[in-house]
């Protein structure tokens, strides 16, 4: 693979090879990772979009939202990439990825780029490699990031993790759903935002807007958010109403923590997070060895029988990874 055909590639912006190294940093084969770290260090590191993580209930209208939102920040000459984590099905492996058909106008825009992603076995909301992805978007030269997760749950405040603001879209009337995941989703979120405040629906987003703003007051208060922030806002995607609102909150937000330090603070909080995690991921593929396997499946067959002490065979096997190591 020409490696640094395809960094030129990317940091001239041609979405062709920028699909392709996405591909190549999803892949999970060791040649293909060693390809994708030399890639990686070879792109360069002062180019930085705003990344927005976005996260939703089940037919709250993400999709939607994001089309919209996407196509009046293309109109403002804004380049656009959407990365979004599609489920994967716990059976066959297989994701539907059909996000590229849901925003049919903004996938045929020229200064957007769209790029659906399986979670695989990952959790958290995210797919493993979404924040190489991030990265190789903003080397492609993309002025915003938007970051889809699978859905809705505590375990999706993983997103918080590769993102310089979260997005919470729920539907009016909502408050059973985001109850049902208690504090943790809605206190890293810096923007409620009620999606379909349209029609019928207008005025019961108003006061679900209105309950989740006092809600908010009853969080406690974070450093890095200026006064009124997290804040609650109603939208209309369908019509297009809000969007301007919207970009104008995160713009206020995202300006207020570039000029007090919480911006550079919080990227490399979240790169010492990243290294920690791909740390721990490396150690665990070590058990992927068929050396390991065969010693996994012989301690496990004489705990099951109880011939070995559970704590005593996982030293045991611990001790032999380090013994194949060295």
């Amino acid at each position: 693979m020409d490696i640094d055909g395809l960094a030129k590639g990317i940091i001239a912006g041609e979405r062709r090879a920028l699909a392709r190294a996405i591909t190549l940093v999803e892949s999970g084969r060791a040649d293909h990772r060693a390809a994708a770290a030399e890639l990686l260090a070879a792109l360069p590191t002062d180019r930085q979009a705003l990344r927005i993580g976005l996260s939703g209930t089940p037919g709250v209208g993400k999709s939607t939202f994001i089309e919209s939102f996407g196509m009046m920040l293309t109109a403002q000459g804004k380049r656009v990439a959407v990365l979004a984590v599609d489920p994967s099905s716990t059976r066959s492996g297989g994701s539907i990825l059909g996000d590229k058909t849901r925003m049919d106008r903004l996938s045929r825009e020229p200064r957007a780029f769209i790029r659906p992603s399986p979670s695989q076995t990952h959790l958290g909301g995210v797919a493993r490699r979404s924040r190489e992805a991030v990265r190789l978007c903003e080397a492609a030269g993309f002025d915003v990031v938007l970051i889809e997760t699978v859905g809705v749950g505590q375990s999706e405040t993983v997103v918080a993790e590769m993102s310089d603001a979260f997005v919470l879209l729920l539907a009016p009337a909502g408050g059973d759903e985001l109850q049902g995941v208690k504090r943790g989703i809605m206190e890293i979120a810096d923007l409620i935002v009620i999606n379909k405040a349209d029609g019928e629906l207008k005025s019961t987003a108003a006061r679900t807007r209105a309950d989740y703003s006092g809600a908010l007051r009853l969080l406690r208060k974070r450093p890095q958010d200026p006064e009124g922030y997290p804040r609650a806002l109603a939208v209309s995607a369908q019509e297009e109403h809000g969007l301007d609102e919207t970009w104008a909150a995160l713009q206020e937000l995202v300006d207020w923590r570039r000029e007090n330090g919480f911006w550079d603070h919080t990227r490399a909080a979240q790169a010492r997070y990243w290294f920690e995690q791909d740390v721990k991921q490396r150690l665990l593929a070590q058990m992927e060895t068929p050396q390991a396997k065969d010693d996994l499946s012989r301690l496990s067959d004489a705990v099951a029988q109880g011939t070995r002490d559970p704590a005593e065979a996982a030293a045991a096997f611990v001790r032999r990874l380090r013994s194949d190591q060295v």
